[in-house]
């Protein structure tokens, strides 16, 4: 559990992280706490998700496999943990 407080869908006027959560949703039946954890500024939050995506999902020369254990790697020698 992160320390930062989370917001919640209707504690955002703009309507972004009710978008946005619906979109994890869909894709992963939950919203990730990475992403709750970036909820306090959801301005910048889908931008965030459009990069991750790319990188992530899009056109590429390393399989989605690949990807993710370069993800898993950079966070192992970062110290990250989730």
């Amino acid at each position: 559990m992160s320390w930062i407080e989370h917001l919640r869908e209707d504690q955002d006027a703009s309507g972004i992280l009710e978008r946005v959560y619906a979109g994890c949703r869909s894709r992963a039946g939950e919203v990730a706490e990475i992403i709750q954890v970036m909820s306090p500024r959801p301005d910048l939050l889908e931008p965030f998700l459009e990069l991750y995506l790319r990188v992530m999902r899009g056109p590429s020369e390393l399989s989605r496999a690949e990807r993710e254990w370069v993800a898993v790697l950079t966070s192992d020698f970062n110290g990250c943990h989730y």
